[in-house]
């Protein structure tokens, strides 16, 4: 699990905090504290898709899944069956 929140935090970092993580906990809601929009949604899921080989469905492109780091965590946990 903590490769998991290590893969997905250096993403989120240099993708949308452009190498500065000032602030950012596991818990740090990325839309309400404005870290990623819905492009950058969008830019995640296609990172989770090709580098764990799932794929993200539409109904499952909600907050309760994607709006944090330990959302994602978790979501990855569920869908990889670990």
């Amino acid at each position: 699990m903590s490769d998991l929140r290590e893969r997905i935090r250096a993403f989120v970092i240099e993708n949308f905090l452009f190498g500065n993580d000032d602030g950012l906990s596991d818990e740090s809601s990325f839309l309400e504290e404005g870290i990623i929009d819905s492009t950058g949604i969008l830019e995640l899921v296609s990172f989770l898709e090709e580098e764990f080989g799932i794929t993200v469905e539409d109904e499952e492109l909600i907050p309760e899944n994607l709006d944090s780091i330990n959302n994602v965590v978790s979501y990855l946990a569920k869908k990889l069956g670990s």
